[in-house]
């Protein structure tokens, strides 16, 4: 869709007017837009991340760490909760999206959604003088927009599994071969634990384009130690408090950015940084505890109400892994997802854990799954589901007489933006 459209309209509003997908993928319109921008993202250095779970928390976590160093530091992340300038951070905080887009948006005709938005973080970090840019991928990686880095300082491979198979091949390791489109020659990659199917695939190609392996559990090791957590590397041995971000799964991310870090070459980066950074992150719907809100007020008093934006079947293991450590309290579901994820392999992993679910359609999302597809779902795999009109209607719904009770609101980043917004 052409750029060329009313000076008057926001700059937000113009990105929401474009096409999300493009007719084919490519990064040919994507190094044309950034070669009218003078080549920004060749300005700094970068980290660049893919996978498919624990992306955005080690883009963040390997940011503040970072920061903490004395260093200035873009992240670029995707998709957001809260709305479209949180994807683009300096420093902690988030851009000016109008000045940013309005960057981009003479050059952006016929570029799409993510490629316009990718080219405005890359541009603006340039602009604001960034050290390192921490690049989160869209989807895949091979022709995500972001793979336009051509020099990155270090790449990571979050833990791999099935998501968006429409576009990435309906197995574990063709999924893995999109991943590792991003290796480069000569450049490290950080690898986290990952199923043996995508395991041999990323090897495979780091060894046909000679990209130097620093694997999880090879060559680095992160694990919970008493309160806290040990990472054990080539370079570092550090007994560390654990992460802000709450869960077992984010030791792994904290252990996956701890070693991008480390083998971040040109930068004097203290070890005290570590535990700094990881104190100081704050990210909405990663196993967030909702403390205040007209949701919060509709729960009983001594209930507890969390959100989390896991939407595919290893999100729902991980949760389902926090909700084992739960049985102090009945647990109930509220859910909401899209129409293009498993609904039945997320449930399945938090079925045995939870009472019943309540399922929900998100709200002014046009490829939201309906919540009755959501409720079938849940019944297939054993939990007594059924649906509500609104987030606000199942909480009041849910029963009181068990005393003290757990709410998990949970399925899709764009269910939690609208919980939040909801929430206030």
């Amino acid at each position: 869709m052409s750029s060329r459209r009313s000076t008057a309209e926001s700059n937000v509003a113009w990105l929401e007017s474009l096409s999300p997908w493009p007719e084919e993928f490519g990064l040919g319109r994507m190094r044309q837009l950034l070669h009218a921008l003078g080549d920004p993202q060749l300005g700094y250095a970068a980290v660049h991340v893919v996978g498919t779970n624990g992306k955005t928390s080690t883009t963040l976590m390997t940011a503040a760490v970072l920061r903490d160093a004395g260093l200035r530091v873009g992240a670029y992340i995707s998709p957001h909760v809260r709305g479209w300038a949180e994807r683009i951070q300096v420093d902690g905080g988030d851009a000016d999206i109008e000045a940013a887009l309005a960057r981009v948006r003479p050059h952006a005709n016929w570029a799409t959604q993510f490629e316009v938005i990718t080219a405005a973080a890359l541009a603006e970090f340039a602009a604001r003088g960034v050290d390192v840019a921490v690049v989160e991928a869209g989807l895949g990686g091979r022709l995500d927009a972001t793979n336009v880095v051509r020099r990155p300082a270090v790449t990571a491979i979050t833990p791999v599994s099935l998501d968006h198979q429409a576009f990435l091949g309906d197995t574990v390791a063709a999924i893995a071969g999109e991943k590792a489109g991003i290796l480069k020659p000569e450049v490290t990659a950080v690898i986290a634990p990952q199923p043996s199917e995508a395991a041999a695939v990323i090897e495979a190609r780091a060894a046909a384009v000679s990209a130097p392996l620093y694997r999880a559990r090879h060559e680095w090791r992160c694990e919970a130690s008493g309160a806290g957590m040990r990472y054990e590397g080539e370079r570092w041995r550090l007994d560390l408090p654990l992460p802000s971000l709450i869960g077992a799964h984010q030791v792994i991310n904290a252990g996956t950015a701890i070693a991008c870090v480390e083998r971040l070459s040109g930068f004097d980066i203290p070890a005290e940084a570590i535990a700094g950074g990881l104190r100081h992150i704050d990210w909405p719907a990663r196993l967030q505890l909702l403390r205040r809100g007209p949701l919060v007020d509709a729960v009983p008093p001594g209930w507890e109400l969390w959100l989390d934006g896991g939407h595919n079947p290893l999100a729902g293991e991980i949760l389902g892994d926090v909700a084992a450590g739960w049985h102090d309290r009945p647990l109930y579901l509220v859910v909401g997802m899209m129409n293009t994820k498993d609904a039945a392999g997320f449930i399945a992993p938090l079925a045995k854990h939870a009472r019943a679910l309540w399922a929900v359609t998100i709200p002014g999302e046009k490829n939201a799954l309906p919540a009755e597809a959501i409720a079938t779902a849940g019944a297939s795999v054993g939990l007594p589901a059924q649906t509500a009109d609104a987030v606000l209607t199942a909480i009041r719904d849910i029963p009181v007489q068990d005393g003290n009770g757990r709410v998990l609101i949970c399925g899709s980043l764009y269910f939690a933006g609208k919980v939040l917004a909801e929430n206030g």
